[in-house]
């Protein structure tokens, strides 16, 4: 297919591009109603009355619970189907978006806050939609555009909803501004229902042979599986850690808390086991194995990227407005050019992968990423603004663009295993915000972005023993046949 002809099938809504953009839609209004708080902060502790410390802990409880959400809901993609997955997402969405409007406690915004962190699990639900419909020689891009066009709803939230506030008036403005998200998720939740379907006409849709973990298809890859999921944990701990820290609850609760974690990581592991326990008495058939590494190394990528994304964006305007000493509102606009970049970045990154191969564009991506980072280490007063801000723009390319190629190999691996596999990967991407925004709050900008830059180093060093995809995907019919998927 010539690049005007995919470029007209890309923009066009029927078939599988209809799906596509069906799919980021929903990615968007997930996004669109898990971020409706942030621009509405000011209004929600001028009406409640609500401490620094509350609004620190809403801002915390917003992603603690999405990296086990994103586990769960890769379970649920692969046993269920995207379309009927994303359809009660968005229901969810809605209930818990209403639960948060009308709190009248701070106890009661909290935890809705803490269930909302649920929504950002959405995400992983289209990666399993996009990679049935889209061939390999176009699944990269069309998960960049996925990617690209759904992280847009947190900035959308920022730019209208301050705004619908204001029109609806009074100390409640936020409450109903909130509300109309939750209304367009539980509209949309009908819409994208009877408007997609989870593959094409013909197709399989494979789903796993158990649920309740992740298959693995070696001894070695079981180990490898239950260390991997220690830091998901650590990162939860860390939250836990924090909101301590704020005194919003005591030492013996952490502490209740900490045990907690280390139970439920002992249940999982014992799941993971009953899920994977005949790899102990005979060898899987090697054209059904894949490598677990797979799923480390793009773990670790994608933890280095979107987490440093996600923690950026929430420092860049204060560290733009105390560098150069410039009105608040532009730099938040200067601020949120970093995240607007992935409507370009995520695509170009998916695309790159798709024309020159997975594993040498993603080195160069994370190596543009690293190196960019060390550049804005090096930003202070001195720095003519317009320089500062080419820097950040440049790094953010290459950092979406490294995010784009990882979820251009992620449905590669495993057809009937990508939702859980996605939702491996994009937990991490939460780990990794966690991380850094831990250093963040222990250090200055400067050692903040010299610390990202060395976590993408690491990284890279890591893609160096990426795999890449094998010629086809191997996957048992309801027959019992073998079918092989091209991935190539």
């Amino acid at each position: 297919m010539s690049t005007s002809n995919m470029r007209a099938s890309f923009l066009s809504f029927t078939g599988r591009a209809k799906i596509l953009h069906m799919t980021w839609l929903a990615f968007f209004v997930t996004f669109l109603v898990w971020f409706s708080h942030a621009p509405l902060l000011l209004a929600i502790q001028e009406s409640m009355g609500l401490s620094d410390q509350q609004i620190k802990t809403l801002l915390i409880l917003n992603v603690a619970l999405t990296i086990p959400a994103r586990i769960v809901t890769g379970m649920l993609v692969d046993v269920y189907g995207p379309r009927k997955t994303y359809s009660a997402m968005l229901v969810a969405t809605a209930g818990l978006c209403f639960f948060f409007a009308s709190a009248k406690t701070f106890e009661i915004l909290a935890i809705a806050r803490f269930l909302l962190g649920f929504v950002g699990a959405g995400f992983v639900i289209g990666i399993r939609m996009i990679s049935e419909w889209y061939p390999a020689k176009q699944l990269g891009l069309a998960e960049g555009i996925y990617k690209g066009m759904g992280n847009v709803g947190s900035a959308a939230a920022a730019i209208t909803l301050p705004t619908l506030a204001l029109l609806f008036g009074g100390e409640d403005g936020w409450r109903y501004a909130t509300a109309v998200t939750g209304l367009i998720a539980l509209i949309y939740a009908g819409i994208y229902y009877i408007s997609v379907k989870d593959t094409p006409a013909g197709s399989t849709y494979f789903k796993p042979n158990k649920s309740g973990g992740l298959e693995v298809t070696s001894k070695r890859d079981f180990f490898f599986y239950l260390f991997i999921n220690i830091p998901m944990y650590g990162a939860l701990a860390v939250l836990t850690w924090k909101v301590a820290g704020l005194g919003l609850i005591g030492n013996d609760t952490a502490n209740i808390i900490y045990g907690v974690l280390v139970v439920i990581y002992l249940i999982q592991s014992s799941q993971i086991y009953k899920v994977n326990k005949e790899i102990f008495r005979e060898p899987v058939d090697e054209i059904l194995q894949y490598k677990f590494k797979q799923v480390a190394i793009l773990s670790i990528a994608y933890a280095v990227t979107f987490g440093s994304e996600l923690a950026v964006v929430s420092m860049l305007p204060l560290f733009f407005k105390n560098t150069f000493l410039i009105p608040v509102s532009l730099a938040g606009i200067l601020g949120a050019c970093f995240a607007v970049t992935d409507v370009l970045s995520c695509p170009s990154g998916g695309w790159i992968s798709d024309k020159f191969g997975r594993k040498i564009p993603l080195l160069i991506m994370l190596s543009g990423a690293s190196i960019g980072f060390f550049a804005m280490s090096q930003i202070n007063g001195e720095w003519p603004i317009a320089w500062a801000v080419v820097v950040m723009m440049m790094c953010s390319f290459f950092l979406g663009s490294a995010a784009g190629g990882v979820f251009a190999v992620v449905p590669l691996i495993k057809r009937r295993l990508t939702g859980q596999i996605a939702g491996v990967v994009g937990a991490y991407g939460n780990i990794g915000a966690v991380l850094f925004l831990t250093v963040f709050s222990l250090a200055s900008p400067s050692v903040f972005f010299m610390t990202i830059g060395g976590g993408i180093a690491f990284a890279t060093v890591c893609v160096l023993f990426l795999d890449k995809p094998k010629s086809a995907m191997a996957e048992i019919l309801p027959d019992g046949t073998v079918h092989l998927i091209d991935v190539h």
